[in-house]
C-alpha cells in the first residue's frame, strides 16, 4: 500500500533529524536520551561519587533513579552511563523492554498497586531521588481529548513520585502545554520547593511538550 504524503513527510523528517542520526551512532535506543542529557547537564540531578573529607573521591551508594514508562529504554540507558557503577535504575512499563546492564526492569502497570508494591520490594527501604517520567497517551487526533489523557498521566506520575520519593528528592515530567498545565503547575509548586519550566534543544519546535523540573521535595507533601 502505498504512504501518504504526510507518513512519507514524517519519515523524511524522523530520518533527517540530527537527534536519530545521533542516537543511532552512538548507540541510543531513542533520540529522547538527547532531551534528558541536556536537563542533566543543566540541572545536575545526578550525583554518582561522593567526596572524602580529607579530599579525594570515594564511590558513595549513588543515587536511586525510577524511570516511568520506559520502554524502549532511551532514558533509563542514559541514566545507568551518567552514574557509573554506583546507584541504581528502576525501569518501569507495561510494555516489554530489552534488558540493560544495570538497569532492573518491572513490567507492568504503574498505576496498580501491585508494581508500586513490586517496586518498594526491590528497594527494600532504599529512599528514591528522583523519579522521571517521559510518557505520553497514544495520539487520537483529537486535541481535547491527547490532552485530557496527557494531564491525566502526568497527575498519575505525579502521584507516584509523591509515594515514593525521600524528602527533598526530584521530579522530572514531561508535560503538554494546554487544558490542565497550569493547575498542575500550581500543585507541583505547592509540593516541592522549586518548580522550573524547561525546553531542551532536542524537542521538535512545533511540539507542545516541555519539561516540568521539581527539585527538594517537601516534607508534608
Amino acid at each position: 500500500m502505498p504512504r501518504s504524503k504526510s507518513s512519507a513527510r514524517w519519515l523524511k523528517e524522523h530520518f533527517d533529524d540530527e537527534f536519530v542520526r545521533r542516537a543511532q551512532a552512538e548507540g541510543l535506543r531513542s533520540r529522547a536520551a538527547f532531551k534528558l542529557d541536556e536537563l542533566l547537564d543543566r540541572d545536575r540531578l545526578l550525583k554518582p561519587v561522593l567526596s572524602r573529607p580529607q579530599g579525594g573521591r570515594v564511590e558513595g551508594p549513588g543515587m536511586t533513579v525510577v524511570d516511568l514508562g520506559a520502554a524502549p529504554g532511551g532514558w533509563s540507558q542514559l541514566v545507568r552511563q551518567r552514574l557509573g557503577d554506583a546507584g541504581h535504575v528502576f525501569a518501569l512499563d507495561i510494555l516489554p523492554m530489552q534488558g540493560i546492564g544495570g538497569v532492573e526492569f518491572i513490567q507492568g502497570d504503574f498505576r496498580e498497586e501491585k508494581l508500586f508494591d513490586a517496586l518498594m520490594a526491590r528497594l527494600a527501604g532504599a529512599p528514591v531521588d528522583l523519579v522521571l517520567s517521559d510518557m505520553a497517551p497514544n495520539i487520537s487526533g483529537i486535541a481535547s481529548v491527547d490532552q485530557a489523557r496527557a494531564m491525566e498521566l502526568a497527575e498519575l506520575a505525579a502521584d507516584f513520585a509523591y509515594k515514593c520519593l525521600k524528602p527533598g528528592g526530584s521530579f522530572l515530567v514531561k508535560l503538554f502545554q494546554g487544558r490542565g498545565f497550569d493547575e498542575y503547575l500550581r500543585g507541583l509548586r505547592a509540593g516541592f520547593e522549586r518548580v522550573t519550566l524547561r525546553k531542551p534543544k532536542a524537542s521538535r519546535a512545533r511540539s507542545r511538550e516541555v519539561y516540568a523540573l521539581a527539585t527538594g521535595l517537601k516534607r508534608e507533601a
